[in-house]
């Protein structure tokens, strides 16, 4: 009984003290803390939000850009931050999804160490091919593939970059070779599409929107599931490949620590909800080649990642990636 009664009271005593967490919080500045830089899609939008953020929560809200180490740097400073919601991270597919099946040893566990506030925007990637190139269509590109006597060649930033698995997808779906050609920079890899050095990619809309608007580049598609508000001539892969389950996306999260308290992550959810819901946010999220998207609950963002890694993490086994790095 003595046991029972202590367990009790500790259970009370953390109940109590969640809540009168919840009723003080925040007691500080808000640090978002983002594995991008200043200047990057990530860091614009996060300060977008962040200003909304702030009149919502009633305290500063601070953006700190920690780069390097594939996006892990900034993981793995929140994943040791203490749980109380005034460290957040900004994390994409890379650090969440992909990178504990690519790397042989990473020091955080994506799905142990932290508890998902909002999913509040995908980053699609456009299918583009030079336009000297046949295809103008989905289609007629995978038929081109097919009957091509020497491989197509893609670019991408990197092996198991998301742009990389979105090509690598394709052709498993399709069946269809192409030789895969890495740049460390981005816009030169754009640049060679459209000297005619290398054939397609799945790219960044921000860096090829410009080229495809002045005929350098050809759009074939969008990676993701809807059109793209500033590219809205360029359909879905999956509408025009006949491959309904296709998308191939990065997205942008908002996670805490995974001790947080419910109450403190209820409402942060709640603040980022009522942000991305302003009609000029959205506007100015779309215009940067974004798509802003209406954030699942908390267990529908663990449904969402949980997929995620499935089916990413399958797609590195099955490329021999795992691992490799």
């Amino acid at each position: 009984m003595r046991r029972l009664k202590a367990l009790a009271l500790g259970f009370c005593a953390l109940v109590f003290a969640s809540a009168a967490s919840a009723q003080t919080y925040p007691s500080r500045p808000v640090t978002l803390v983002l594995p991008l830089a200043a200047g990057s899609g990530m860091d614009t939008v996060a300060r977008l939000y962040g200003e909304k953020l702030q009149k919502a929560l009633g305290q500063p809200v601070i953006i700190e850009n920690k780069t390097g180490a594939a996006f892990m740097l900034a993981t793995q400073f929140v994943a040791a931050a203490p749980p109380d919601g005034h460290t957040l991270l900004v994390a994409t597919s890379g650090p969440m999804a992909i990178n504990q099946f690519l790397y042989k040893q990473i020091s955080y566990d994506p799905e142990r160490d932290f508890t998902p506030v909002s999913l509040y925007l995908k980053s699609p990637f456009v299918l583009v091919i030079d336009p000297a190139l046949p295809p103008k269509s989905v289609p007629e590109l995978i038929k081109y593939m097919k009957e091509s006597k020497n491989p197509l060649t893609y670019v991408t930033p990197g092996a198991g970059n998301m742009q990389h698995l979105a090509t690598e997808y394709m052709k498993q779906i399709f069946g269809v070779e192409a030789t895969h050609v890495p740049y460390r920079n981005t816009p030169q890899s754009i640049l060679d599409i459209v000297a005619g050095h290398v054939n397609f990619g799945f790219v960044e809309a921000g860096a090829s929107i410009p080229l495809i608007k002045d005929g350098k580049l050809r759009a074939l598609a969008v990676s993701s599931q809807s059109r793209l508000p500033i590219l809205p001539e360029a359909p879905p892969f999956s509408e025009v490949s006949g491959t309904p389950d296709f998308e191939a996306v990065s997205w942008h999260m908002l996670l805490a620590p995974s001790a947080t308290p419910k109450p403190v992550i209820d409402r942060l959810h709640a603040a980022m909800k009522e942000a991305m819901a302003d009609p000029d946010l959205k506007a100015k999220i779309a215009e940067l080649g974004l798509i802003p998207f209406d954030t699942p609950d908390i267990e529908g963002q663990r449904a969402y990642l949980r997929s995620e890694r499935q089916k990413w993490g399958s797609l590195v086994k099955k490329l021999g990636l795992e691992g490799s790095q």
